[in-house]
C-alpha cells in the first residue's frame, strides 16, 4: 500500500492534479463554515443545538438537502445549498432528454450537443438555486424551521437584508458548480461527486462521536463494525455485473480486414446509482410540506403520525416501494435496448447465439429486467439502514452510515480510486490496489 502511495505522488502530473484536488475542497469547505449576511450566529447557534435536542420535524424535512450541504445548510452559510440545486437540475435535464425531441436531438449530436444540455442545466440550478434560497430564508425568517427554538435567527426582517440572503446563497451554489467543473477539467475524479463526497465524509467524525457520547463505547465500536460490513456489502454490490459477450464480424474494406474482436457489454446490478433513493425522498418530503403549510387539517394530523419522523412503518414500507419503482423507471429511460441493438448491427456485432435486431434488443431488455430485481431490493434495503439504525442507536440523524450517504461515499470512492489507477498504469507503475 505505501509503494502504491509513493507512485502516485512520483507522477508529477498526478501528483499536480491530487493537490489542486485538495486545494478546492479546502476552499470548499471554508465556504461551508462562512455565514451569509444578516444571521445572527449566537441565536443560531443556540436553535440548531436545539433542534438536534428535541428530533423535531426539522431534521426530516431538510435532511436530505443538509446531507449533500455537510450541515452548512442548518448554520445558513454561504454553501447553505450545497450541490443539491445541480443534481436536481441534472435529473430534470435527464429526464427532460427523453420526452422533449430537442434535447434528444441535441444528446445525439455528440460533445456540441452535450455542451448545450451542459449550459441549459446550468442555467436551470441557478433558477432552482434562486427558488430555494428564497423558501429557506423566508421559513428561516418566519420561524418556520426552527419551530423549537423562540429567538430570531436573522438581525433584520426587511426586503433588503432578505434579497441579499437570497443571492448570496444563490451565488454560493453558481460557485460550487464551479468549483465542481474545476475538478473535474484539473483535478482528480468528477468534480460534482468529489465534493458530495467530500460534505458527507465531513459529518461522520461529529456523528460518530455523538454516539459515543451519548451511548458509550461498545454502541460506538458496534456501529463502526456495522459501517465496514455495510461497505463490504456495498462494494460487492456495486462491483456486480452480467457481461454480455458480443462478436463483431470480419469486414473487408478495400485490403483489409476489419473485425473479429470480441468485447461485452457491462450490465450493473445497481444500473440506476443512488437516484431512485433521491427520487423517493423527494416524493417523501411533500407530504411533510403540506403539513406545515397547513398544520391543522385532519391530513396533516395524518402525515404528522406516519410520515414525518422517518421511523414509521407506513412511511417506510411507501419508501420502500417507491425506492424499486423509480429503480425500474430509471433504468428504463437511460438505457434503451433498441438503440444498443441497432448500432451493434450498424458495425456488424452481435450476441453469440442471438440473432441481431429485435431479437437482440428482446434479450438485453430481458437481462436488464432480471438484474434491476436484484438490483431495486439491494438499493431498498439499503435504504432503510437508517430506520434499523433508530431502533439500535436510537436516533436516525445521528447515524453516520444511512444509505444514501454510504452509497455515495463508497461509489464516489471507488470512480475515483479508479481513475488514480487508469492514470498510474498509463505511465507504466502497477496501479493502485494492486
Amino acid at each position: 500500500m505505501l509503494s502504491a502511495i509513493r507512485n502516485v505522488f512520483r507522477s508529477g502530473d498526478l501528483n499536480k492534479k491530487i493537490l489542486f484536488t485538495l486545494f478546492i475542497v479546502v476552499i470548499f469547505r471554508l465556504g461551508s463554515t462562512l455565514p451569509v449576511p444578516n444571521v445572527n450566529m449566537v441565536n443560531l447557534s443556540g436553535c440548531v443545538k436545539q433542534a438536534a435536542e428535541a428530533s423535531d420535524e426539522t431534521a426530516g424535512l431538510f435532511s436530505m438537502i443538509n446531507l449533500f450541504s455537510g450541515g452548512a445548510m442548518l448554520q445558513m452559510s454561504v454553501f447553505a445549498l450545497g450541490i443539491m440545486p445541480y443534481i436536481t437540475a441534472s435529473i430534470i435535464m435527464q429526464l427532460m432528454t427523453v420526452v422533449v425531441p430537442r434535447l434528444e436531438t441535441l444528446k445525439k449530436e455528440g460533445a456540441s450537443g452535450t455542451a448545450k444540455i451542459t449550459q441549459y442545466t446550468r442555467y436551470l440550478t441557478v433558477i432552482l438555486a434562486v427558488l430555494n434560497a428564497t423558501t429557506y430564508v423566508s421559513m428561516a425568517v418566519n420561524k418556520q424551521i426552527f419551530r423549537s427554538c423562540p429567538d430570531d435567527v436573522v438581525h433584520s426582517n426587511e426586503l433588503f437584508p432578505i434579497v441579499v440572503m437570497i443571492l448570496t446563497m444563490t451565488a454560493g451554489t453558481g460557485m460550487v458548480m464551479w468549483l465542481g467543473e474545476l475538478i473535474t477539467d484539473h483535478g482528480v475524479g468528477r468534480g460534482m461527486s468529489i465534493l458530495i463526497f467530500t460534505q458527507i465524509a465531513a459529518r461522520f467524525p461529529d456523528s460518530l462521536w455523538q454516539i459515543q457520547q451519548q451511548k458509550g463505547w461498545f454502541l460506538f465500536l458496534l456501529v463502526l463494525a456495522i459501517g465496514l460490513l455495510v461497505m463490504v456489502g456495498i462494494i460487492f454490490m456495486e462491483q456486480g455485473q452480467r457481461r454480455v459477450p458480443v462478436q463483431y464480424a470480419k469486414r473487408m474494406v478495400g485490403r483489409k480486414m476489419y473485425g473479429g474482436s470480441k468485447t461485452y457489454i457491462p450490465l450493473k446490478v445497481n444500473q440506476s446509482g443512488v437516484i431512485p433513493v433521491i427520487f423517493a425522498s423527494s416524493i417523501l418530503y411533500l407530504p411533510s410540506m403540506f403539513a406545515q403549510m397547513f398544520p391543522t387539517s385532519k391530513v396533516s394530523i395524518f402525515i404528522g403520525q406516519y410520515f414525518v419522523k422517518g421511523s414509521e412503518w407506513p412511511y417506510n414500507v411507501l419508501f420502500f416501494l417507491l425506492v424499486v419503482s423509480f429503480c425500474y423507471f430509471y433504468v428504463s429511460i437511460t438505457f434503451n435496448p433498441v438503440e444498443i441493438s441497432d448500432n451493434m448491427k450498424k458495425y456488424g456485432g452481435f450476441i453469440p447465439g442471438i440473432r441481431a435486431g429485435a431479437p437482440t434488443a428482446r434479450y438485453l431488455k430481458y437481462v436488464l429486467s432480471r438484474l434491476t430485481f436484484p438490483g431495486s431490493l439491494y438499493l431498498g434495503i439499503v435504504a432503510l439502514i437508517p430506520t434499523l439504525a433508530f431502533v439500535l442507536v436510537g436516533a436516525s440523524q445521528q447515524f453516520p452510515f444511512g444509505g444514501t450517504s454510504i452509497l455515495i461515499v463508497v461509489g464516489v470512492g471507488l470512480d475515483t480510486v479508479k481513475q488514480i489507477q487508469s492514470q498510474l498504469e498509463q505511465r507504466s507503475y502497477e496501479g493502485f490496489l494492486k
